[in-house]
C-alpha cells in the first residue's frame, strides 16, 4: 500500500469524519448502495442485508435505508464492492475523483456520495464540502422563499391598507346614516312609549274589571258545583233505588214484596225460638196452665237477671247473631284500624274479610262488611269469600252513609246489628232500629274463636 509522507495510506481509508453525515450525501449514499445491491451475489451481500435481495432499488432504499447506510460505514469489504459498481456505472465521476480532480460541474452532492464511497484521498474534505454547500444553498433557497414571501406579504398590505380605506369610509357613510335613523327611532320610541303608558293604564283598569267578574264568576261556579254534587248525589241514590226496583221486577216481586217476605221470615223465626227459649209445649193451653206457679226447670225472674251480660262481653254478639234472620253490617275499616292499625290496607281488608268468612259459617247469620272507597288510590280486585258480601262507597259517599242505607233498606222488625265504634255511626243506626256494638266486642269475638 502506497504511504502519504504523514504516514497515513494514500487512499484515505484512514481518514475519519468528525460531524455526522449531511442528509443529502446520506440520501446520495444510500442510493448509490440500493442500485449497486443488485449486481451483487447473495453470498457478497451482508448478513443483515440479505433478506432484501429480492427488493427492487426503491423499495430497498425505503425499507432497508438506515441498514446499508451502517453496513457501507462498517464493512469495508462491502464498500468497495459497491464502489466497484459505481466505478462501472459512472466511470467518468469515479475516475475524477480518484485523479484527485472532481468535476466543477458536478452537483456536490453527488461529489460527496461517490468519494464516501470510494474512499479517495482527501474524501473528507469533500464530504465536508458538500455538506456546506448543501446548507448554502438551502439557506440561498430559504432566504429566497423569505423573500418571496416578504414581497407577498407587502403586497397583501398594501392592498389591506386600500381596503379599510374603502370600508372606512364606507362605514363613515353608514354611520352617518345610522346616526339620522338613530334620531328618527328615538323621536318614535318616545311617542311609542308614551302609548304604551296610556295602554298599560287601560290594562290595569281592565284586570282590575276582570278579577271582579271572575271573583263573582268563581262565587257563581262554586255554588254551581255545590248544587251539582247535590243533585248528583239525589240522583245516584234514585238511580241505584230504580235499579233495585228493575231488579226485583226482574226476579217478578216489588221491593216491598221482598221487605214483607223477609219480615215474615224474621217474624216465623223468631216465634219459633221464641217457643224453644220458652220451652212451650205443642198443645194448646190448659185451663190449669193459667194457675200462676213455678214448675220446675222454669226460668225465674231472678234467673234471668243472673243471664244479664255486658256490653263489651263477646257473649252479647253472639247472643245477637242467633237471632233469626239477622243481618250483621261492619264498618270494615273501623274494625282493622282498632285492632291492627300498623297493617297496609291490603292485608287489614284480607285479614278481617278472613275472620268475618269463619263467623259467618258458625253462626249462619248474613253478613255484610262496608269499606271506605275514599281510602282506594284503584279498583279493588277482591273476591269475597264465601258467606260475606263486601261493599266499597261510591265516590262522594262515606261509608258511614253506606252503612246508613243498609239499615233503612231492611223492613222494620228485622233484626240488624251494626259493628262500629263510630258515635255518630252507632246513634244514626240506633234511631232507625238497628243494634250496635262497639268493634272491640267484634275482635274479642274473633280472638276467642
Amino acid at each position: 500500500m502506497v504511504e502519504t509522507t504523514g504516514g497515513e495510506p494514500a487512499d484515505g481509508t484512514a481518514e475519519v469524519l468528525d460531524r455526522p453525515l449531511p442528509d443529502g450525501v446520506r440520501r446520495r449514499v444510500v442510493q448509490i448502495v440500493s442500485d449497486g445491491f443488485g449486481g451483487l451475489t447473495f453470498t457478497e451481500l451482508p448478513a443483515q442485508l440479505r433478506q432484501y435481495a429480492r427488493f427492487t432499488p426503491s423499495r430497498r432504499a425505503k425499507f432497508a435505508g438506515n441498514a446499508m447506510a451502517a453496513a457501507v460505514e462498517a464493512d469495508p469489504i462491502f464498500r468497495q464492492r459497491i464502489a466497484e459498481r459505481l466505478r462501472e456505472a459512472q466511470p467518468e465521476l469515479t475516475g475524477a475523483l480518484d485523479s484527485g480532480a472532481p468535476p466543477p460541474a458536478a452537483d456536490p452532492l453527488d461529489v460527496a456520495a461517490a468519494a464516501y464511497v470510494l474512499r479517495p484521498a482527501g474524501w473528507v474534505k469533500l464530504v465536508t464540502a458538500a455538506g456546506e454547500e448543501a446548507q448554502r444553498a438551502d439557506a440561498e433557497r430559504a432566504d429566497e422563499e423569505t423573500r418571496v414571501e416578504l414581497e407577498r406579504l407587502r403586497e397583501e398590505l398594501a392592498a389591506a391598507r386600500d381596503q379599510t380605506r374603502i370600508d372606512t369610509e364606507r362605514l363613515r357613510t353608514e354611520l352617518e346614516s345610522a346616526k339620522k335613523e338613530a334620531e328618527s327611532l328615538q323621536r318614535k320610541l318616545r311617542a311609542a312609549l308614551s302609548d304604551v303608558k296610556r295602554g298599560e293604564a287601560a290594562l290595569r283598569k281592565a284586570r282590575a274589571e276582570n278579577d271582579a267578574v271572575r271573583a263573582e264568576s268563581q262565587a257563581q261556579l262554586s255554588a254551581a258545583e255545590s248544587e251539582a254534587r247535590r243533585l248528583k248525589a239525589r240522583l245516584g241514590e234514585t238511580e241505584a233505588a230504580l235499579e233495585a226496583s228493575r231488579r226485583a221486577a226482574r226476579e217478578g216481586r216489588s221491593v216491598e214484596d221482598m221487605r214483607v217476605r223477609l219480615l215474615l221470615d224474621t217474624v216465623l223465626d223468631a216465634a219459633q225460638g221464641l217457643r224453644r227459649e220458652l220451652a212451650l209445649p205443642p198443645v194448646s193451653v190448659r185451663p190449669a196452665e193459667t194457675v200462676d206457679a213455678v214448675e220446675p226447670g222454669r226460668m225465674t225472674p231472678k234467673d234471668i237477671a243472673a243471664r244479664a251480660l255486658s256490653d263489651s262481653d263477646p257473649a252479647v254478639l253472639d247472643q245477637l247473631l242467633a237471632l233469626p234472620q239477622v243481618h250483621l253490617v261492619i264498618d270494615g275499616y273501623n274494625v282493622t284500624k282498632t285492632g291492627y292499625p300498623q297493617m297496609p290496607l291490603e292485608k287489614q281488608r284480607l285479614r278481617l274479610l278472613g275472620q268475618l268468612s269463619l263467623l259467618a259459617a258458625q253462626t249462619g247469620a248474613e253478613v255484610t262488611c262496608v269499606f271506605d272507597g275514599a281510602e282506594l288510590a284503584a279498583p279493588v280486585l277482591l273476591a269475597p269469600p264465601r258467606g260475606v258480601r263486601v261493599l266499597f262507597s261510591k265516590p262522594g259517599v262515606t261509608a258511614d252513609e253506606l252503612i246508613r242505607q243498609l239499615v233503612r233498606a231492611e223492613p222494620p222488625g228485622r233484626p240488624v246489628v251494626v259493628v262500629s265504634t263510630d258515635r255518630e255511626v252507632a246513634d244514626g243506626v240506633a234511631k232507625v232500629g238497628a243494634r250496635p256494638v262497639a268493634s272491640a266486642v267484634l275482635l274479642k269475638r274473633f280472638s276467642h274463636g
